[in-house]
């Protein structure tokens, strides 16, 4: 299959020489009590962590976390696994800037809050109405279920922190923005 990307203003015709090779590894969300968090995404959305680095003389640690496929052989050298977490893709990294979570009013900008910025992440599911299920099973805050609004077939749940997380089924998408 010939490698097809959509034309845009902006957009340069070839990818730059000079960026063969990059890989989008992942992205960063600040989260209030770690125990918490990996709580909900190991349970409710199945991620693993790979890799947790502490640094002490700065106060914070992060966990890089994954949705590993079924047999993933994951290296068990902790320098072996932190070269390998660096290599994969979308990987989503935790910051936790210790003493936060013994901060009771303490939050961080979800980013759909004023002034808006950030947005959400999304996780892919095969089965959205199943998902759907799951989550009220585990009573999992919702921003958006699959019937409401106008974007019919996407829901939109919120994580312990409030960062929203889009939940999609590629297969009813095809009609998307059409």
């Amino acid at each position: 299959m010939a490698s097809f990307t959509e034309n845009h203003p902006g957009v340069v015709a070839d990818a730059p020489a000079a960026t063969r090779g990059f890989v989008f590894n992942h992205s960063m969300l600040r989260v209030k009590d770690p125990k918490v968090s990996l709580a909900f995404y190991s349970h409710v959305l199945g991620m693993r962590v790979l890799r947790k680095l502490d640094f002490p003389e700065m106060k914070f640690s992060l966990y890089f976390l994954a949705k590993l496929e079924e047999g993933s052989e994951v290296p068990q050298d902790v320098g072996e696994r932190t070269q390998w977490t660096f290599r994969q893709q979308g990987i989503l990294e935790f910051t936790h800037n210790w003493g936060t979570e013994d901060q009771p009013d303490f939050r961080y900008h979800d980013g759909n809050a004023q002034p808006q910025g950030f947005g959400h992440i999304c996780f892919s599911v095969p089965d959205l109405a199943a998902a759907v299920k799951w989550f009220d099973e585990n009573q999992v805050p919702f921003v958006k279920r699959p019937e409401q609004g106008k974007m019919k077939d996407v829901a939109f749940i919120k994580d312990p922190d409030g960062y929203w997380i889009e939940i999609v089924q590629a297969d009813l998408l095809a009609n998307l923005g059409r």
